[in-house]
């Protein structure tokens, strides 16, 4: 068996490594345009649920990858300068570069050949191949050369994002929601090494025209945001990387698979970064993808249909909830007329799932804390 994966990011990488090491006697190839010391963003996040998952799913890997992660047992919601901290909702994360140089490291180990700084610009560019997998991020190739197939639809959220790194080091992930005469603005910061942490700055459309950002250089954009966000940063400026004003767009596919192609990770769809899935998801596609033909050999269409009928249930949903989390940010404005331990409460029941009680299991001390409040309203 030829495999040809295009994209040398989480999903593409682990993906190759582990059919690599199911099936050690098939060739596997994979293309990246890129450098192989080149990305974008600074650090992702994994829950504590993800954590279990790769833990569950792929033991040997979980176990390499756990000390290299910047974990904590909390996260925090700042509003009005008051810290709200939310117990038992645990993160860990990573730099995105260690984490793609971790993944070449193994997949090398094992085996696959990465071509690197190669530009594939049509399939027709790419040797024959039993199976080609498109793990090549929302601009995928694979999926607009067959575009008609796969039918995908995009719906961009109107709220405006950049993606910063800074050296201030925080203590966990934390939200940060300030407001000035322009509008409002929320920051989605935690560290991600020992000396970089990520920081991302998000607005509503409305603060972001207002702000003139829309009209500001990049230098300019950076020293609006440490102004913004002055008390956080702590005198340390931000620091960008290709770090543009962005709307996210939600990206789903009608077909998951063409023939013998098959997307997976952001080229087969999104999930907005307020949840930390979108690794997440990216290594449990590259894994159900793994375990398909696992079961079901060299045989491609068999094993492609596997993976679209026991995957897709579980990406819907955790789509929803990623949509209704994203869309709680879209009306963030009218939520920051709460008070700080209310606006974490509607925050941390955004998706609609979390009841009281589930709450109060996951984050005895904060739901605690949200009762009393309660009851000295009433």
């Amino acid at each position: 068996m030829q495999v040809n994966v295009i994209g040398a990011g989480p999903a593409g990488l682990l993906f190759s490594l582990l059919i690599k090491r199911r099936f050690p006697h098939w060739s596997v190839w994979v293309f990246e345009q890129n450098p192989p010391d080149a990305t974008f963003g600074f650090g992702v996040v994994f829950s504590r649920g993800a954590l279990e998952f790769i833990e569950r799913d792929v033991p040997d890997f979980h176990e390499q990858l756990v000390p290299r992660l910047e974990s904590w047992p909390i996260q925090r919601i700042v509003h009005r300068d008051e810290r709200v901290d939310i117990d038992g909702n645990g993160f860990s994360a990573i730099g995105r570069l260690q984490l793609n140089q971790f993944l070449q490291e193994l997949c090398r180990a094992a085996g696959v050949s990465i071509d690197y700084e190669r530009l594939i610009e049509s399939l027709d560019d790419l040797p024959e191949c039993d199976l080609l997998v498109g793990a090549d991020g929302l601009n995928s190739l694979v999926r607009r050369a067959l575009e008609k197939e796969f039918a995908p639809q995009v719906d961009w959220l109107t709220n405006r994002f950049a993606w910063y790194g800074t050296r201030q080091l925080f203590d966990c992930l934390t939200l940060t929601f300030r407001a000035n005469e322009h509008g409002a603005f929320v920051a989605h910061h935690y560290r991600h090494s020992s000396t970089m942490s990520t920081f991302i700055v998000e607005c509503d459309a409305a603060t972001w025209l207002r702000a003139r950002l829309d009209r500001m250089s990049d230098e300019e954009s950076r020293a609006y945001c440490e102004r913004v966000f002055a008390p956080e940063l702590g005198g340390h400026s931000l620091v960008s990387n290709k770090s543009v004003w962005r709307q996210f767009p939600l990206l789903t596919n009608r077909r998951w698979s063409v023939g013998n192609k098959v997307l997976i990770g952001d080229a087969l769809r999104t999930v907005h970064f307020s949840i930390g899935s979108g690794t997440r998801l990216a290594f449990e596609d590259a894994i159900a993808l793994d375990r398909a033909f696992g079961e079901a050999g060299d045989n491609v269409s068999q094993a492609l249909a596997a993976f679209e009928r026991e995957r897709r249930p579980v990406v819907e949903k955790l789509l929803a909830a990623a949509n209704a989390s994203s869309f709680w940010y879209e009306r963030m404005r009218e939520r920051m007329d709460l008070k700080p331990w209310a606006l974490a409460y509607d925050y941390m029941t955004r998706s609609g799932r979390m009841t009281d009680e589930r709450l109060g299991e996951l984050s005895p001390k904060f739901m605690a804390r949200v009762d009393g409040e309660r009851d000295r309203v009433s």
